[in-house]
C-alpha cells in the first residue's frame, strides 16, 4: 500500500505516513507516523526479527454491508481488514506469529456530538488480539484528545503526542471527510 513519506532531517530517516484505510510495514532507517482521532492505530513489530508496521482504521468491521469484494484500500478502513493486512504483511517480511508484540493507540472521542466510534474500535481491537493470541505491550486508548503516532518499525518504538484541544475538530473533521468520499456511490464492479 502507497503512502506519503517525507525526510525527517532531525533524525536523518524517511518517514512514512500513513492515512486512513492504509497500513505500512518496514525494517529499518524509517519511520511510520499517523494521525488519530476516533481511529486506532495497531503498532506490531517482531522484535527478533527487527520488522515493524502500522496500520490505521476508523470502524471495527463492515457491519452488514458486503466488503470480501472491496478494494484493500476500502476494505482496509475497518479494524478486522487492517489487522489482517497488517500482520500478513508482517509474517511476508520474515515476521513469526509467535514473536508479534502489539502497541495500540487512539480511539478518542473527539466530537461529542457524534456517536463513540472510537470505544468500539477500542472494543474490537482489544478482543482481535486476545482472539488472535497477540501480545499487547502498550497501549494510550480513550480520552478526548487525538495522538500523533511516530513508530520506528524495526525496534517497536513508539513515540506518542497527545495534540491540543483545537485540534480535535480538524481530525474529527477530516475523518469525515474520509468517510464521505469512502462512502460514495461508485460504478458497479462484476465478480466472476
Amino acid at each position: 500500500m502507497r503512502q506519503h513519506a517525507s525526510a525527517a532531517p532531525e533524525q536523518g530517516l524517511r518517514i512514512h505516513k500513513v492515512l486512513p484505510g492504509q497500513y505500512h510495514v518496514a525494517v529499518a532507517d524509517e519511520l511510520i507516523m499517523t494521525l488519530l482521532g476516533s481511529c486506532v492505530a495497531a503498532c506490531i513489530f517482531d522484535p527478533v526479527r527487527g520488522v515493524g508496521g502500522m496500520n490505521h482504521f476508523l470502524l471495527p468491521d463492515p457491519g452488514t454491508g458486503d466488503e470480501a469484494a472491496a478494494p484493500s484500500s476500502v476494505s482496509n478502513r475497518y479494524g478486522v481488514f487492517a489487522m489482517e493486512s497488517l500482520i500478513n504483511s508482517l509474517l511476508t517480511r520474515g515476521a513469526s506469529r509467535s514473536r508479534l508484540k502489539v502497541k495500540l493507540f487512539g480511539g478518542a472521542r473527539v466530537l461529542p456530538q457524534l456517536s463513540d466510534v472510537g470505544s468500539r474500535n477500542i472494543e474490537f481491537v482489544r478482543r482481535f488480539a486476545a482472539t488472535e493470541g497477540l501480545s499487547i505491550v502498550a497501549e494510550d486508548l480513550g480520552g478526548e484528545h487525538p495522538r500523533k503516532i511516530l513508530m520506528q518499525p524495526a525496534t517497536g518504538r513508539v513515540r506518542v503526542k497527545k495534540l491540543p484541544a483545537l485540534a480535535p475538530q480538524s481530525i474529527g473533521a477530516r475523518e469525515a471527510r474520509y468517510l464521505e468520499q469512502i462512502d460514495a456511490p461508485r460504478g458497479s464492479v462484476e465478480l466472476f
